[in-house]
């Protein structure tokens, strides 16, 4: 029969890829950094969706202002990022 309990020394901190698992306890199953190429990809691509949905058959303008303005804040954000990331520390 196998054995069901759990080891001793499992509820022990374990530092998994330079993160304290008592810290971060999903660190000690898997991944647990951040993609930061990845979200701003992200970013990116649904600023450009977000724009790209103003070709529709809708009549008002309220959802495009709203497109517009929803884009152009996902922008601001991925700018302010660049920005950022260029200044040195």
């Amino acid at each position: 029969m196998a054995d069901t309990q759990l080891e001793p020394s499992s509820s022990d901190p374990l530092v998994a890829g330079h993160v304290d698992t008592a810290e971060v306890p999903s660190a000690a199953w898997g991944w647990s950094g951040e993609a930061p190429r990845t979200f701003r990809f992200l970013g990116w691509f649904f600023a450009a969706f977000l724009l790209t949905m103003i070709i529709g058959n809708h009549t008002g303008r309220v959802e495009d202002w709203w497109l517009v303005g929803s884009a152009a804040l996902l922008v601001a954000i991925l700018v302010r990022d660049i920005v950022l990331r260029r200044k040195p520390r």
